[in-house]
């Protein structure tokens, strides 16, 4: 459990530096986490949950626990191998089954989590009182298993759902006062502005995680560091461009 928490610990660092954020790839299987997980530059995996269900078949809201796990084993064997902290998206861990969830995961010597605000069932945001409850459910667990700086990263669904930035603000403050290492903010179609990724660094004192983009629609990676974010990953747009490299590669078999 001490080398348990050691990873964590080493994990959880890795969001607190100044203007040098984490960057994440996220992965979805064994192949895509050792390729990786075999670049110098990498500091930590993490999975995500769509390209996770999609390589099964899946859409992402019937991706279920053991599913999830299945995956989230391999990819665990592949982290423990390169000695690199591995966080998983566990979406909103599963309704009622969370406490099982987290201790299955500390089985698998995971560091963090993702863990969103929206409920799987029915996709409506929790009660943010209930939302930050989850954070300390998660946290209970971690400390009960030995692991107390295990990572949070608390998930803001608020303006996928179509509300404003303050009660992000509102949201974001409660899960971090929960316990939550930081807040992940998206905006799915939403492009979120500089101004208001600069607000939210300076409302949760720089514990903001966020989806990298590409300019003119988003910050670039140097903006992000610029500006102070702790974390940024790009969920399954690794899993797209090696779509996009497959069907490409499959075409030129083609006689013409």
């Amino acid at each position: 459990m001490a080398t348990r928490n050691a990873t964590a610990k080493a994990f959880k660092a890795l969001h607190q530096r100044i203007n040098k954020p984490l960057a994440l790839a996220n992965v979805w299987d064994v192949i895509s986490a050792r390729t990786v997980a075999e670049l110098e530059s990498t500091e930590a995996l993490a999975t995500a949950s769509f390209a996770v269900a999609r390589a099964v078949g899946l859409d992402d809201e019937k991706l279920t626990l053991d599913v999830n796990l299945a995956a989230v084993k391999n990819i665990a064997k592949v982290a423990a191998e390169f000695k690199k902290p591995l966080s998983v998206d566990i979406q909103d861990a599963y309704g009622s089954e969370l406490e099982k969830a987290i201790n299955r995961l500390i089985d698998l010597g995971i560091a963090g989590i993702n863990l969103e605000d929206c409920e799987l069932a029915t996709g409506e945001l929790y009660d943010v009182d209930e939302a930050a409850s989850r954070v300390e459910r998660v946290l209970k667990v971690t400390r009960e298993r030995g692991v107390p700086d295990f990572v949070v990263n608390a998930r803001c669904d608020a303006l996928v759902k179509g509300l404003e930035l303050d009660e992000v603000l509102v949201r974001g403050k409660r899960y971090l006062a929960a316990g939550a290492t930081t807040v992940f903010v998206w905006g799915a179609k939403r492009d979120i502005a500089k101004h208001e990724v600069e607000r939210m660094v300076s409302e949760f004192d720089g514990r903001l995680a966020v989806l990298a983009s590409t300019p003119p629609g988003g910050l670039s990676v140097k903006q992000l560091a610029q500006v102070g974010v702790a974390r940024y990953s790009v969920g399954p747009s690794l899993m797209f461009a090696a779509i996009q490299s497959i069907q490409d590669e499959a075409k030129k078999l083609n006689v013409e």
